[in-house]
């Protein structure tokens, strides 16, 4: 299904949801390649087939391979770490946090676009999987490679768009 169907399928009560995802579009303190791939990436987080299929259609088009590529691998290894280091930041013994993750992770030591693209994408997903540790560390290689507040802001609001966007299909889903 496309993006248009899908967001043609929204109920009413989803209005807001519709009307932020368009804005998304015109978000400036992006580029286009960082919005495209904030797209594929909380697309696969959001764990919304139709959804991720769909924003990955749209996106595709204008990202080259290898920014499709690390916008899944953004995706992929924040699935990993954010189980993982949430785990370490909420178990009540702290040794957890001390100890080596042993996970292999190279996508983020060398992701094949530029480091606050992949940054960004990162962050943007470890908002919607709630990992706090990595979303204050993300946040802050950002800010140390110059990212203004506004970008990661906007960053995290077209993850917050997307996952409502997620909850409102699988509504439309559960109603049908």
């Amino acid at each position: 299904m496309t993006l248009d169907a899908l967001l043609q399928s929204l109920p009413p009560y989803a209005k807001d949801v519709r009307l932020n995802f368009s804005s998304l579009g015109r978000e400036e303190t992006l580029t286009a390649q960082q919005r495209d791939g904030l797209l594929v990436a909380c697309g696969l987080a959001s764990r919304n087939p139709d959804l991720a299929r769909a924003l990955e259609a749209e996106a595709a088009p204008r990202l080259s391979p290898a920014a499709l590529a690390a916008a899944k691998a953004a995706a992929t290894v924040m699935a990993m770490n954010n189980v993982y280091y949430r785990f370490t930041h909420l178990a009540s013994n702290p040794a957890y946090a001390t100890r080596p993750a042993k996970l292999r992770m190279s996508s983020i030591g060398n992701p094949g676009v530029a480091r606050a693209d992949f940054e960004l994408w990162s962050l943007a997903v470890s908002a919607i999987n709630g990992c706090g540790r990595c979303i204050d560390a993300h946040e802050q290689v950002l800010r140390e490679a110059g990212v203004g507040e506004e970008a990661i802001q906007a960053a995290v609001r077209v993850a917050a768009v997307v996952a409502s966007l997620a909850v409102a299909l699988e509504s439309v889903r559960a109603a049908a």
